[in-house]
């Protein structure tokens, strides 16, 4: 039977219900880690920092850190003087400028550091932040070597005191955060399957210099973890947190196919499974050649995801931080199937069947900020909030976060290191995130199927080496 499009008040209401789990959660993670810390804080409750790497990624941090108001920028660091001098400009805080990173974190007016350096470079620069006593934000992919995993597995438990946050700013996204308690409290059912995409056209285009222009990183093996790093590594730890776990083992396919400009070797476009346990399933698509999204009605461009349950979907995307916020689109099915995790569904029809639902709208993921309460909410406010509802489940209009998840990130890795607190996107979801974009690019390279196991095996050989030579010579 065909599902109505219209909401009826009835409706609206159910709806703010079903999902109020979910904003109940991320009021409470606002307050201890979400926008509410944004907010204005006295100068001398403010984080010290310095930014490592001023290049288009540390500029764009350096943007929204401007609007972050519990840290205060004292340095920052970069090879290229251009860079430091535009990144001064952007932060505007008359930050000291340094060309060697080691300068900047013997400074005693830095007390943390945001490392947006190439990734090859994350880990010995994260190593040497901690080992200089400062808390420590390292953009991902956390680590580039298999060697690094097991390196910094060791090295951070011996900094207890010091907060190791990864860039990974979905873990921060109120929408994210709803989906999240919705699948651990069963509203879309059992969810089995991820599928996440990030689609340009062009992609990344070989700047003039080739190999020798150091902004051209990202289009080296040798300094980059490409496609995967760059791109999939945020779609799969949202997988891995929705999922509560990482996946069992990886099998891809990738490719050097359009672009070929100037000696590139990494692949411009890859096709990934993950299987979790339970037999559940990530597949992940990045190409550039083109940038059509799927999803929400095909509004937005390039990247987002879909995640799928027995009871229900929800289209989800980040955003791009300027233009565009991060949204979120529920759908119920018609017909759930009431399948519980772990069992099987045996129930079987002789014959072919054909039936399709009813067309629907995605329904707007119940936020605090327009959820609907008979008992505290005014006439005004509660029809207020109808019609905006109203708005949304017509396409109309489309709910978007009041706060850039970029910015809460930033915001709480300050807070967390002024109070001792936890980061949401810790060590622990670093490195797994890490070990899946190493083991993803090996399974396309030899193409096979790659066990997430198997880090455990690789690079140990040369983490032991580096150890014995430190022994024989101690700092």
């Amino acid at each position: 039977m065909a599902q109505n499009d219209d909401l009826s008040r009835r409706e609206v209401f159910k709806l703010a219900g079903a999902a109020g789990v979910a904003a109940a959660g991320v009021t409470t993670a606002a307050k201890i880690g979400g926008p509410a810390i944004i907010k204005a804080h006295a100068q001398n409750n403010q984080m010290k920092y310095g930014v490592i790497g001023t290049g288009s990624r540390g500029t764009y941090l350096l943007g929204h850190l401007a609007k972050v108001d519990n840290g205060h920028c004292t340095a920052l660091c970069d090879l290229d003087q251009e860079s430091l001098d535009k990144a001064a400009t952007v932060i505007g805080t008359n930050p000291k400028k340094y060309k060697d990173y080691r300068e900047l974190l013997a400074d005693k007016d830095v007390d943390a550091v945001i490392i947006a350096v190439p990734l090859y470079q994350h880990f010995p620069v994260t190593r040497d932040a901690l080992q200089a006593g400062k808390h420590t934000f390292c953009e991902k992919s956390l680590v580039f070597r298999p060697e690094e995993v097991h390196a910094l597995r060791a090295l951070a438990p011996q900094h207890p005191k010091q907060v190791l946050q990864v860039g990974l700013q979905r873990r921060y996204s109120k929408y994210f955060q709803a989906v999240k308690e919705m699948v651990d409290k069963g509203v879309l059912g059992n969810v089995t399957h991820i599928e996440a995409m990030w689609h340009r056209n062009p992609g990344w285009v070989m700047k003039p210099g080739g190999r020798d222009n150091p902004k051209n990183w990202r289009l080296f093996r040798d300094y980059s973890g490409g496609l995967t790093a760059e791109l999939g590594s945020h779609h799969i730890d949202v997988a891995d947190w929705m999922f509560g776990s990482p996946a069992e083992f990886v099998i891809g396919l990738g490719g050097l196919d359009t672009w070929k400009d100037d000696g590139r070797d990494i692949f411009d476009n890859i096709q990934l499974i993950y299987q979790y346990p339970g037999g559940r399933k990530l597949i992940y698509s990045a190409i550039s050649t083109n940038s059509h999204l799927p999803y929400f009605g095909s509004t937005r461009p390039e990247f987002g995801m879909c995640i799928m349950g027995t009871a229900g979907a929800v289209e989800i995307t980040i955003g791009d931080g300027q233009k565009t916020m991060p949204t979120a689109l529920w759908y119920r099915e018609p017909q759930p199937t009431k399948v519980s995790p772990g069992t099987e569904h045996t129930k079987t029809q002789a014959g072919a069947t054909f039936a399709l639902a009813g067309p629907q709208k995605g329904l707007p993921l119940p936020m605090p900020d327009y959820q609907v309460d008979r008992d505290k909410d005014s006439f005004v406010s509660r029809e207020l909030k109808f019609a905006r509802l109203w708005l949304y489940q017509k396409g109309i209009m489309v709910p978007e976060e009041d706060v850039n998840p970029v910015e809460t990130e930033l915001a709480s890795f300050f807070h967390d290191s002024m109070t001792g607190g936890h980061p949401k996107a810790d060590l622990d979801a670093g490195l797994a995130d890490s070990t899946a974009v190493i083991l993803s690019n090996l399974a396309m390279d030899q193409n096979r199927r790659v066990y997430f196991n198997e880090i455990e095996n690789m690079g140990k050989d040369k983490v032991d080496s580096a150890l014995k030579e430190e022994a024989k010579h101690p700092a």
